[in-house]
C-alpha cells in the first residue's frame, strides 16, 4: 500500500503523451497498481521525495476530455473534485498542441490549480516548429514547464513550480466565452441552481457546462435533488434554443467554441512551419507500416521474428534454470534420504513443490523476453500503427476496429484486455469484444507451448508457437464475424487512434513494465500454482498404499473418467485430462500438473525418467500440437470468467463463454489431429 502524504499531485493528459514515463521517472518501483474503487480502470499511485516533502502522485487514466462519457473521463473529474489534490499536472505533447489543449480548457473550467508540462518539444523542433511557452503561459494564465520525460530533464523545475502554484489556491483567471447565445443559456442554468443552493462561482460555471453538454454522471447526481424536474425543463429549453439557432447538436456547439479559442491560441504561440520537402523517418516508415497492402504482412513478419528471437535468447537460460531445479531436487532428495525422512515427505517436496513450481518458473526467461520485445514495440510507437492498420482490416470483416486495442492487451493477459473494452462506447461492441478476447493467447498459456515445442519441435519452436498465436487471432476474427452477423448486426462509431511519433524507448519504463508482468507470473507460481500442485500431489498419493501418480490413485481415477472425451483428439492419457481440468484455474497450472505427475516416473526397473521422456511416451508430435490448440481455445481461466461476469453484470455470458470456447476447442483440435492423420502426419 502507498503511504499517506500531505501533498498530492494528480497527473493527467491524453494517451501517449509521456504520462507513464514521467510517473515511472518520479516513483520508480515505489508505486502501487490496483483498480479504482468500484471501477475496472487501472489505478496507479506512487511516492517520491522532493526536498523536504514526501509527495504522493496519482497517475489518472489517459483521456481526451473530462465529459463523463467513459469511465476514464469520469474518474479524472471525480478525483479532481472529490479527492481535492494540491495540484494538477497535465502533460501535453507539443506535437499535438491543439488536441491536447482541449482537455486543458476543461481542467481550467474545473477551477483547480494547474501546471502544464510541455513534453516532446525537441521532436517538434526537428520539424522546424517552435512554441512560445512564455506567451502560452500568459494567454492561459497557467504555468508552462518544458520537460523531456524520457531523458528526465525539467522534472525538478516542474515539481518546484507545482509546489509553488499549489500555495496560491487559485486557478486560471481566463474564462472562455462560448458566444453570446450560449453564454446567455449558461447564465439561465446558473441562476436557476444558485436560487436552489449555495455553490462557489467556479463550481457553478463548471456544473452548468456539464449539464448543458449532457454529462451523464452530473445528471444522475441531480436526479436526487428536489428541483430536478424543473432543472431538466430548463436544460431542455436551453438545448433546444441553441440547437435551433446554430443548427448543430449541443456538444458540437460547445466543442466548436473550445477549438475556436484553441486555434486562436495556436496562431499566437506557434511559429509558422517551414516546409521541408524531404520526408522524415516517421513518414518514410509509415509509408510501409501503414500501407494497406504491406502493413498487415509486415506486422505478421515482425511477430514471427519476435517469437524466433524470444526462443533463441531464452533457450540457454531456460536450460540452465532447469538444470538448477533438477540439481536442487536431487540434493533435497539425497539429503532427506540420508536423514531417514519418510517417503511421502520426499515425494511432497520433490514432486509437488519443486516439480510443480519449478516446472513453471523455468519459463520465466521466455515470458520476460517476449514481454520485453512487445513493450519495446509499444514504447517505440509501432503498436499504435498496428491498431490503425488492423482497424481497416477488421471493419471489412464486420468487426469494430477499436476492439483491436483490448485484443492487443490480451497477449499479456485476457483480464486487463477485457477490462479495456470500456473504451468502446457501444454496449454490444463491448460484449462482442469480450466474447472473442479469450482466443487471443495470453502469457499464461506460453509455458504450455514452450514445454511441448521444446519436447517435440525443438528446431522450430518459434515457428510452431507463431502458428498457435496466429490461429488464436484467426479464431477471434472468425468468431467475431459470426457473432456480428447473427447477434450484433449494428456497427457503431468509427475508430480514431492517436499515432505518436516514433521515439527511443526509455529503459527504465520498459524494465518496470516487464518487471510487473514477470513478477505477477512468479507470484502466481508461488501461490496459486503451489497450492494446486499440493492438491494434485495429495490426490496422486491417495488412497494410501497405491503407487504415486498411478492410474489407481484418486487423481488417476478422475483422469481416466474424463480421458475418453479427448481420445478423438489424440491425447487420451489421464495425466493430460487432469492437467486440462486444473488448467481451468490458471493455464500455468497445466505445466505444474505435468511437473507434479511426471516429475519422477518409474518405467520397468528404471527410475527418474525425465518429463520430456514421459511426454514422448504419451504424445506424438501431431497429438502434442492438437493439445496446444486445445489449450489455446478452451475455457479461459477463472479470473477471466469472473471479470466477464463483473463487466456484463450477468452469469449468462461467462457460462456461454465457457461453453462455446470449449466446444470450439474440441472441434478445432479434432480437425487438426484427424486431418493430420489423413494427411499422413500421424
Amino acid at each position: 500500500m502507498v503511504k499517506k502524504s500531505n501533498f498530492v499531485i494528480g497527473l493527467t493528459g491524453n494517451p501517449n503523451v509521456g504520462k507513464s514515463t514521467l510517473f515511472n521517472a518520479l516513483t520508480g518501483v515505489r508505486q502501487h497498481v490496483g483498480n479504482w474503487p468500484g471501477k475496472t480502470v487501472e489505478k496507479k499511485e506512487g511516492l517520491f521525495n522532493f526536498k523536504d516533502k514526501k509527495i504522493k502522485i496519482v497517475d489518472l487514466p489517459g483521456s481526451y476530455s473530462l465529459t463523463a462519457y467513459t469511465e476514464e473521463e469520469a474518474i479524472t473529474s471525480d478525483f479532481i473534485l472529490e479527492e481535492k489534490p494540491n495540484i494538477i499536472i497535465q502533460i501535453i505533447d507539443a506535437q499535438n498542441l491543439v488536441r491536447n489543449l482541449f482537455m486543458t480548457i476543461q481542467l481550467m473550467e474545473l477551477g483547480k490549480p494547474l501546471v502544464i508540462a510541455l513534453n516532446m518539444v525537441d521532436l517538434l523542433e526537428k520539424k522546424k516548429v517552435s512554441i512560445d511557452t512564455k506567451k502560452l503561459s500568459k494567454l492561459l494564465d497557467v504555468p508552462v514547464v518544458v520537460i523531456k520525460a524520457r531523458e528526465q530533464k525539467g522534472i525538478d523545475e516542474l515539481i518546484n513550480t507545482a509546489i509553488k502554484i499549489s500555495k496560491r489556491k487559485r486557478a486560471s483567471g481566463i474564462k472562455l466565452s462560448y458566444g453570446i447565445e450560449t453564454n446567455d443559456e449558461l447564465q439561465k442554468i446558473q441562476e436557476f441552481i444558485k436560487v436552489e443552493e449555495k455553490i462557489s462561482p467556479f463550481r457553478l460555471g463548471w456544473l452548468s457546462l456539464k449539464l448543458l453538454e449532457d454529462d451523464l454522471r452530473i445528471k444522475q447526481e441531480l436526479t436526487k435533488k428536489p428541483y430536478c424536474f424543473e432543472l431538466k425543463k430548463q436544460l431542455q429549453e436551453s438545448v433546444n434554443h441553441l440547437q435551433n439557432i446554430y443548427n448543430k447538436d449541443i456538444n458540437t456547439i460547445l466543442t466548436d467554441a473550445r477549438y475556436g479559442f484553441i486555434k486562436g491560441l495556436e496562431k499566437e504561440v506557434i511559429s509558422k512551419r517551414i516546409e521541408d520537402k524531404k520526408k522524415s523517418f516517421t513518414e518514410k516508415f509509415d509509408d510501409i507500416a501503414m500501407n494497406k497492402f504491406l502493413g498487415i504482412p509486415l506486422f505478421f513478419t515482425v511477430m514471427f521474428f519476435v517469437f524466433q528471437l524470444t526462443f533463441r535468447l531464452s533457450a540457454p537460460i531456460m536450460e540452465w534454470i532447469e538444470k538448477i531445479f533438477g540439481m536442487f531436487s536431487e540434493t533435497v532428495s539425497t539429503f532427506l534420504i540420508y536423514w531417514g525422512a519418510p517417503g511421502w515427505l520426499i515425494s511432497f517436496l520433490t514432486d509437488a513443490v519443486i516439480g510443480g513450481v519449478g516446472g513453471v518458473l523455468t519459463f520465466v526467461p521466455l515470458i520476460g523476453i517476449l514481454f520485453l520485445l512487445i513493450a519495446l514495440m509499444e514504447d517505440v510507437g509501432y503498436m499504435s500503427r498496428v491498431a490503425y492498420i488492423m482497424d481497416k482490416f477488421m471493419h471489412k470483416i464486420g468487426l469494430h476496429g477499436k476492439a483491436f486495442i483490448p485484443l492487443i492487451l490480451g497477449f499479456g493477459c485476457n483480464v486487463p484486455g477485457i477490462m479495456a473494452t470500456r473504451i468502446l462506447e457501444n454496449k454490444k461492441d463491448r460484449l462482442l469484444t469480450i466474447l472473442i478476447s479469450p482466443f487471443i493467447s495470453c502469457g499464461a498459456r506460453l509455458p504450455v507451448y514452450a514445454l511441448f515445442t521444446g519436447v517435440f519441435f525443438a528446431k522450430h519452436q518459434g515457428l510452431i508457437i507463431f502458428s498457435i498465436y496466429m490461429l488464436g487471432i484467426l479464431m477471434a476474427i472468425i468468431a467475431g464475424f459470426i457473432f456480428k452477423k447473427f447477434m450484433f448486426k449494428k456497427l457503431s462509431s468509427p475508430f480514431v487512434i492517436e499515432l505518436p511519433s516514433y521515439r527511443m524507448p526509455t529503459m527504465k519504463g520498459v524494465v518496470i513494465h516487464v518487471w510487473e508482468k514477470v513478477w505477477s507470473f512468479v507470484r502466481k507460481a508461488g501461490t496459486v500454482i503451489l497450492f494446486f500442485s499440493i492438491i494434485i500431489w495429495v490426490l496422486a498419493s491417495f488412497p494410501v498404499g497405491v503407487e504415486y501418480a498411478s492410474s489407481e490413485s484418486v487423481i488417476g481415477t478422475i483422469g481416466q473418467a474424463v480421458s475418453p472425451v479427448f481420445r478423438p483428439l489424440g491425447f487420451d492419457n489421464w495425466q493430460s485430462s487432469v492437467a486440462l481440468l486444473f488448467g481451468f484455474v490458471a493455464k500455468e497450472v497445466v505445466v505444474g500438473t505435468f511437473g507434479t505427475l511426471y516429475g519422477t516416473v518409474d518405467i520397468g526397473n528404471s527410475v527418474g525418467v525425465s518429463l520430456s521422456d514421459a511426454l514422448q511416451n504419451d504424445f506424438s508430435p501431431l497429438s502434442a500440437y492438437a493439445f496446444m490448440v486445445f489449450v489455446l481455445l478452451y475455457v479461459p481461466c477463472v479470473a477471466v470468467l469472473a471479470v466477464v461476469k463483473k463487466e456484463t453484470n450477468s452469469w449468462k455470458w461467462p457460462l456461454f463463454l465457457a461453453s462455446y470456447t470449449t466446444i470450439i476447442a474440441w472441434v478445432v483440435a479434432f480437425i487438426v489431429y484427424q486431418g493430420g492423420r489423413i494427411l499422413g502426419f500421424g
